[in-house]
C-alpha cells in the first residue's frame, strides 16, 4: 500500500502553533547518573535503568539547543560523562546499565555504538560549551576507528561523522566513517516500486536515506547524492496517507508482504523529520520543510487518529500511536523524538 504523493494535499497548520521544545520530562527521567529508559505515565521506572542508546540521543538534542538554558546544559555534562563511562579503551561501549550502576553487558558496536558517535559528533559539532565539544571530539574519534556490521548502527554513526565533519572538514577519521557508513547502507535497489537498499523497513528508515544524502553532499559525490534523495523520496511518499503521515509501525514491512497501520513510533516520525531537514539544507526544495511540517503535525495531532502524541502537562512524549489511541507511557525514547521533531519547527516560528 502507498501514501499520496509527495506534492500532493497540503499539510495542516498544527505545526504552525508548534510549542517551543521542553526539557522538563527529560529532566524528570534523568539522575546525575545519566537517563533512566522507561516510564509508566510521567513517573520514572528506576527498576529499568540506563541505556547509552537514550543517553547518545539526549546528548544529541541537548546540544542542538543553541542557546541552552543552564539546565539543558547540565544535562548534556551527565549524558557525556555517562558516555565517556560507557565507552572502553578501544572505542566500544557497553549498552546497559542497571540502576544498581553495574553494566549489565560487554562494550560493543550495536545500534548504541552507532548512536553514541551521533551525538558524540553533535556535541562535538554543536554544543555551545567548548570544553564540552573538546571532550566530545575526543570521544567520537575513539570510537571512530571502529566499524559495525550492522547497516543502522553504521548510519547512525556516519551521521555524527557527517556533524563532525561540517566543524571539522579535515577530520580523517569522520571523512572515512561517512564513506563506510554509505556503502553499508548501499545505493538502493534500481526497482522504483521498491527502491530501498533492503528488503524490509524496521525502525528509523530515515537514517538510512540521510546518510547517503549527507555522504553524498559533503563528499562531492552526485550519483550518491542522487540516491539518497530517492530513498528518501520514495520513503516519504510510502508514509503519506491522505496528506498527513502515517509511517511504518513497530513490526516494519516487507516487500510484497501486508502494509499494517499500527503500532506506530514517535522515533520513525524524528527519523523522517531529521532527514527532510538535511534534504532541505541540501537542495533547498520546499517539499522537504512541507515534510518537517507533517512530522511537527504528527506529534500535534495530524495522525490516523486525529490525536495528539505528547502531554503538554509533563513535556513528554508519548510511546506510540496504537489502534486505540495513544500509548500513554512517556519514556526516553518518545520524549528525545518529540524534542528532536520540534527543535526543527524554530525555522517558521
Amino acid at each position: 500500500m502507498t501514501g499520496s504523493s509527495h506534492r500532493a494535499g497540503t499539510p495542516g497548520r498544527a505545526a504552525e502553533r508548534a510549542p517551543a521544545p521542553s526539557f522538563t520530562h527529560l529532566a524528570r527521567l534523568s539522575d546525575d547518573t545519566g537517563l533512566f529508559e522507561h516510564a509508566r505515565h510521567a513517573i520514572v521506572r528506576r527498576e529499568h535503568g540506563y541505556c547509552t542508546d537514550d543517553v547518545a540521543r539526549g546528548l544529541l538534542v541537548t546540544s542542538r539547543e543553541p542557546e541552552p538554558s543552564a539546565q539543558v546544559l547540565g544535562l548534556a555534562e551527565r549524558y557525556l560523562a555517562f558516555l565517556t563511562h560507557a565507552q572502553d579503551t578501544r572505542g566500544a561501549f557497553h549498552n546497559r546499565l542497571g540502576h544498581d550502576r553495574r553494566w549489565a553487558d560487554q562494550p560493543g558496536l550495536g545500534d548504541w555504538w552507532g548512536r553514541a558517535l551521533w551525538g558524540l559528533g553533535t556535541a562535538a559539532a554543536r554544543n555551545p560549551a567548548a570544553w564540552i565539544r573538546t571532550e566530545s571530539l575526543v570521544a567520537f574519534s575513539r570510537g571512530a576507528a571502529r566499524r559495525s556490521a550492522a547497516p543502522h548502527a553504521m548510519a547512525f554513526a556516519g551521521l555524527g561523522a557527517a556533524e563532525v565533519l561540517r566543524r571539522h572538514p579535515g577530520h580523517a577519521a569522520a571523512a572515512a566513517l561517512l564513506d563506510d557508513a554509505a556503502r553499508a547502507v548501499g545505493p538502493g535497489d534500481p526497482d522504483p516500486r521498491w527502491p530501498w537498499p533492503q528488503p524490509r523497513l524496521s525502525y528509523a528508515s530515515a537514517a538510512l536515506a540521510e546518510v547517503v544524502i549527507a555522504a553524498g553532499r559533503l563528499r562531492g559525490d552526485a550519483p550518491l547524492l542522487a540516491a539518497g534523495l530517492r530513498m528518501l523520496t520514495w520513503l516519504y511518499e510510502v508514509q503519506l496517507l491522505d496528506g498527513r503521515l502515517s509511517v511504518v509501525p513497530a513490526d516494519g514491512w516487507r516487500r510484497d508482504g501486508p502494509r499494517l497501520r499500527h503500532d506506530q513510533q514517535p522515533i520513525e516520525v524524528a527519523a523522517l523529520a531529521d532527514a527532510c531537514a538535511t534534504a532541505a539544507a541540501v537542495t533547498g526544495d520546499p517539499v522537504w520543510e512541507t515534510g518537517l511540517r507533517r512530522a511537527v503535525g504528527w506529534f500535534l495531532g495530524e495522525n490516523d487518529l486525529g490525536m495528539a502524541m505528547w502531554d503538554p502537562a509533563t513535556g513528554g512524549g508519548y510511546d506510540g500511536l496504537t489502534p486505540h489511541g495513544p500509548n500513554l507511557n512517556q519514556g526516553a525514547e518518545s520524549t528525545l523524538a518529540l524534542i528532536s521533531t520540534l527543535q526543527h519547527a524554530r525555522q517558521w516560528s
